[in-house]
Parts: C-alpha cells; sequence; structure tokens
C-alpha cells in the first residue's frame, strides 16, 4: 500500500510530460570582456609582454625575459595568452573577467584538455624591445 502511494505521484509527474522533448538550455553567445582583459589586446609589445611577466611573477613563478607573446583562444570565459621566456619555457595565462589570472606550463595543457599555445596569427609580439633606441646620457 505504502508502495503504491509513493508511485503514483511518480506517474502523475512522468504522465504530466506527455512524451514532449525536453527543452534545451539556450546557448548564450554573449561575450563579457573586462577592461584589463581588453587592455592587453590594445599594449604594445612591450607593454603586454611586462604585464604577461608580471602576472607570472605574481604566481610565484619565473621568468627573467619573454621573449615573444601572442593571444591563442578564447577557453570557459577567459581569454588565454601566451609568454615564450628566454629559457624557453612557454606560459599558457588565462585571465578571466574578474581579472584573475592562472598560469601553467603549456607543455602540460594538452595533457590535461587545454588548449595548446598556438597563437593566433595577428597577435604575435615580442618584448617591443628591438623597437627601443638606446642612448647613453652619459656622452
Amino acid at each position: 500500500m505504502r508502495s503504491a502511494a509513493l508511485m503514483l505521484p511518480l506517474i502523475m509527474l512522468t504522465s504530466c510530460k506527455g512524451g514532449a522533448p525536453a527543452e534545451q538550455p539556450v546557448q548564450n553567445d554573449i561575450m563579457v570582456r573586462s577592461e584589463a582583459q581588453q587592455q592587453l589586446f590594445n599594449l604594445n609589445d612591450l607593454d603586454r609582454a611586462i604585464a604577461l611577466k608580471r602576472a607570472i611573477a605574481d604566481q610565484g613563478l619565473t621568468c627573467a625575459r619573454i621573449v615573444s607573446t601572442g593571444y591563442v583562444t578564447r577557453y570557459k570565459d577567459m581569454d588565454m595568452w601566451t609568454a615564450r621566456c628566454a629559457d624557453e619555457r612557454q606560459w599558457a595565462l588565462f585571465i578571466a573577467a574578474n581579472d584573475s589570472v592562472q598560469v601553467r606550463l603549456c607543455d602540460d595543457n594538452e595533457k590535461v584538455g587545454l588548449p595548446a599555445c598556438k597563437v593566433k596569427p595577428g597577435t604575435e609580439g615580442g618584448t617591443g624591445l628591438e623597437n627601443i633606441k638606446l642612448t647613453n646620457s652619459a656622452g
């Protein structure tokens, strides 16, 4: 008797659906980028290298000198950038809209299912140092 009483609401719930297909969640294609995220795209090579180097250092990681940078892709509402250091290590930097940053070695990305550190054409950048004229003011 008890099991029949428990089954009745379950049967009523399934009969209400009437075989109609379940509604699919709406895909939201809206991209939210913070001002700081957008500024990375607008920075010159030198300033972008400085910003990415600072983000790497803030995570307790080391990069003595950045050789090149570039935008990789959008991954789970984060902008993914890469920075190659003079010691040949390449870092993946995931920057969220709240300006939090996650940094990991690019060599580990594909092993754990993250995008490879392949820079999108047109977003490559060097350190910017090659564009600075060094002058000696001492004479």
